[in-house]
């Protein structure tokens, strides 16, 4: 926050200093009206030049409070829109520097929390506590020396209500109030998760009858934020309640009136004298009042800083001092092991080679760890243990440009920009022709499908067309056919497809391979049949790898794989 705040030093100065003159000359039109009692409460004449002298100063004291507590606002919001595009841009920027798979493992609703509202929360701390906090000191101060010149025994009396709702403070920084509003804010932040993973899959569950379940989720974390906001309310709303009471207007004048009274009715007050602190008293209690709602945001800013800072505090990708240029694109694991977590390995020393201009094919059992290995190569995580070296480097020694200029990737969860068409096909190549992205396009067999579209490759995904699970991966295959890269990783990239467009996809694959080396996480034996080298990998270990045709020969593992499979899809097709 510091490093943030730092360039708008000056900006926090104006915002002081004419919050400092506008409070002070805030006072002059109540200093005008005790004035003005006294001088038409005195015996004799009254001064008609004194009061309209009087009268004078109050009107200018209020006008100059009106213009520089305007500027002050007006120079703390400027301040306020900076301040959150700098955090904005901060974390736009930290996004795209952490690894991939740090993000994937993240709710999407609390990254969006995150950048939204987490980022609005700081709106009071920079456009309002500025102001209001000078104000709730520089107000009762100016107030309280004039008052004690006055009479200090009745000032003392005018700061019972004050010094009751300060009293009221720390009841609400107990280690349970705390708690609760930890529970508070936990809780929005599982809505906003529910919220936006209800709204991503509505397609899905919908389809597969799952309404019900995804609605019981989202009541789920709604019901739950409602039981901690309901524990959270009563525990803070005698507290709130109390303060309000001890800072409101009758309080206070109650409070004033009996200590005056006592004082006049004693002979050590005079009635004239009593009037500056039924006006002034007030004038105190209001900016206590603000102190205590700034406070409030001021903790709520402070939660949120807290959860941006912890986004930004995330280790960026590590970039190498000198970057290597790799020798070609072949790809070699040597005992590469990795783990989520330090109590389990997910692979456990991996040994494989993936030459130029073959395809492998990755098959093996759910949780074996097939997704966890190809993520490896585009760099979403960096082995625990072993190297990965691409053209005869290893990946921590290349920039992540290169890296992604080198390494392709179509994975399963597909997500499309809400762009054109043309525009998420291109979203490697920016500069692509038409002519090239159609080509792209027609490979991956969704060319057809863009020229049903409203207005064809012009099309907004997500505005003025909605494309299905199959035909999203076909888009991200044309994106991933487009760049051209010389590494190919495909993770389940054609899961939604249907046969048709599988059998266009694997012989545009064919078409292309020439040089590219690719990997391929294979469900259907059609993809297997095809590939040039296939890996069984078994609880993170490599138990059988090579030739199809010779694998099957073997009668191992694969093998049995092999038939396991095969009879499961003549079963489906019987049906």
């Amino acid at each position: 926050m510091a490093g943030l705040l730092r360039p708008h030093v000056g900006g926090f100065a104006a915002v002081v200093i004419l919050q400092v003159v506008g409070a002070v000359a805030g006072l002059a039109p109540l200093l005008a009206v005790v004035e003005l009692g006294r001088t038409l409460l005195a015996s004799g004449p009254v001064d008609r030049g004194h009061v309209w002298t009087v009268v004078i100063v109050g009107a200018v004291g209020l006008l100059v409070r009106l213009v520089f507590t305007a500027a002050s606002s007006g120079i703390g919001h400027v301040l306020d829109g900076r301040v959150q595009l700098s955090f904005r841009r901060l974390l736009a920027v930290r996004l795209g520097r952490v690894p991939i798979g740090w993000l994937s493992q993240r709710r999407t609703g609390g990254l969006a929390k995150v950048v939204g509202e987490d980022v609005s929360a700081v709106h009071p701390f920079i456009a309002h506590a500025p102001g209001e906090l000078v104000a709730a000191f520089v107000v009762p101060l100016v107030s309280l020396v004039y008052l004690f010149t006055v009479d200090w025994r009745l000032t003392l009396i005018t700061l019972i209500p004050v010094a009751l709702a300060v009293a009221h403070v720390p009841l609400m920084m107990t280690p349970t109030r705390l708690r609760e509003q930890q529970d508070f804010d936990a809780g929005m932040e599982r809505i906003a998760s529910a919220a936006v993973e209800f709204v991503q899959g509505i397609a899905v569950v919908k389809a597969y009858g799952g309404g019900g379940r995804a609605h019981r989720r989202f009541r789920t974390a709604t019901d739950e934020f409602a039981d901690t906001f309901l524990r959270w309310a009563r525990g803070l709303s005698p507290i709130a309640a109390g303060m309000q009471l001890v800072l409101s207007p009758p309080f206070v004048l109650l409070v004033v009136l009996i200590g005056g009274t006592a004082l006049i009715t004693g002979g050590g007050l005079t009635p004239a004298d009593l009037l500056p602190f039924l006006l002034l008293g007030l004038g105190l209690t209001a900016p206590v009042a603000a102190l205590g709602h700034g406070f409030d945001d001021l903790q709520a800013a402070r939660r949120a800083v807290g959860r941006i800072r912890d986004v930004l505090a995330v280790p960026s990708l590590p970039e190498p001092a000198r970057p290597a240029v790799p020798q070609g694109h072949r790809v070699e694991l040597r005992d590469v092991r990795f783990g989520y977590d330090d109590d389990r390995e997910v692979l456990c020393g991996i040994n494989l080679v993936l030459e130029p201009g073959t395809v492998t094919a990755l098959v093996g059992p759910s949780g074996s760890g097939k997704s966890t290995l190809v993520q490896l190569l585009p760099r979403f995580f960096d082995p625990t243990h072993g190297s990965i070296t691409l053209g005869g480097v290893d990946l921590r020694e290349l920039s992540s440009h290169d890296l992604y200029r080198t390494v392709s990737f179509v994975f399963q969860d597909v997500r499309l920009l809400r762009a054109s068409v043309a525009d998420n096909i291109a979203l490697a190549v920016p500069h692509a022709s038409r002519d090239d992205i159609v080509r792209a396009a027609r490979l991956a067999n969704i060319h057809e499908r863009i020229l049903q579209l409203p207005r064809g490759y012009d099309t907004v995904i997500g505005g003025e067309a909605v494309l299905s699970g199959g035909e999203t991966q076909r888009v991200s295959l044309a994106r991933a056919l487009l760049a051209d890269a010389p590494v190919l990783v495909l993770d389940e990239a054609t899961a939604f497809a249907d046969p048709h467009t599988e059998q266009a996809v694997r012989s545009a694959l064919a078409t292309l391979s020439g040089d590219r080396t690719v990997l391929v996480i294979a469900h259907r034996l059609e993809t297997v049949a095809d590939a040039d080298t296939v890996v069984l990998l078994e609880n993170g270990t490599v138990v059988e790898h090579g030739k199809p045709a010779d694998l099957l020969a073997r009668s191992g593992k694969f093998a049995a794989f092999w038939r396991t499979h095969h009879a499961a899809a003549q079963e489906q097709e019987a049906r």
